[in-house]
């Protein structure tokens, strides 16, 4: 990117474009966009250690975060990206990069907390890259990382219902063994955390139809509807549609009342007249 578009761009700004484009699951666009990031950071850093090296004042860019943070971000959002399109081996490279971000020379003690921050990400995101791409062998030591750090037990069990879904395995006795935790899910309130509710919630319909558990798919099913209405996103509500359409044979008639009133709430949100469904 040419130098001048560099220096008109604003850090937390492409941060906030990057965090639209995740939520929107555009997983090209995030990856567009963390590059943009990168590039713009490594500008503002380069920048700082020329003017370091010739003594002159270091210039001044009002940032809401330290720059390892922005530098961090960039490749975690890759990584992401890397991770939800199944180039696994890609994910990994982006997480080795902000495994170790010590590299960075004046770095003070809030940012050698962010470099913490970014290694411990690092730690749990290499267990669902290796996971997904078939160790399985991992994933009772993965159970017992999660057991210890509780915040990751969310998105540490969709990566584990994913494993299940693409390895046939059994998970029930894990579900089992996180239950209070999974009863607690529902309360989240936070962007990221309803977001990773969601997936949960649809991968594990999808498990518990590839179970036989077809109503209990159902379900969830409809929760996962809801979730992806209250985030705003369509496709996600449309994969849920798409999903309780090939269990409707399955679904009791209060969950297909249910998933009705869903369509007809959506209809009058668009400002159509509601149709009887």
């Amino acid at each position: 990117m040419q130098e001048d578009i560099l220096k008109s761009l604003k850090p937390d700004i492409i941060v906030e474009m990057l965090e639209m484009t995740v939520a929107f699951e555009n997983w090209k666009k995030v990856m567009e966009t963390a590059d943009i990031l990168y590039q713009c950071v490594q500008r503002i850093y380069e920048e700082r250690q020329y003017h370091k090296a010739m003594k002159l004042p270091i210039p001044h860019v009002n940032l809401e975060c330290p720059l390892v943070y922005y530098f961090g971000l960039s490749h975690l959002m890759c990584g992401i990206a890397h991770q939800n399109q199944g180039a696994y081996e890609q994910a990994r490279e982006c997480i080795y990069k902000y495994a170790e971000l010590g590299w960075m020379e004046d770095l003070k003690e809030e940012d050698n907390q962010v470099v913490e921050e970014f290694r411990f990400l690092a730690k749990t995101n290499l267990y669902a890259v290796d996971i997904l791409s078939g160790n399985i062998e991992l994933i009772e030591e993965y159970v017992a990382f999660l057991q210890d750090n509780l915040e990751e037990i969310l998105p540490g069990l969709n990566t584990i219902l994913q494993a299940a879904l693409m390895y046939h395995l059994d998970v029930a006795d894990i579900l089992h063994t996180f239950a209070e935790q999974i009863d607690e899910f529902g309360s989240y309130e936070d962007a990221e955390n309803i977001s990773y509710y969601y997936s949960y919630c649809y991968h594990l319909a999808l498990y518990y139809r590839k179970c036989g558990r077809l109503q209990d798919a159902v379900g969830i099913t409809v929760r996962a509807m809801q979730l992806a209405d209250q985030s705003g996103n369509d496709r996600n509500f449309k994969k849920c549609t798409a999903l309780f359409e090939s269990l409707r044979e399955s679904a009791t008639t209060e969950q297909i009342s249910q998933y009705r009133e869903m369509l007809i709430q959506c209809l009058d949100e668009y400002g159509t007249e509601s149709i009887p469904l």
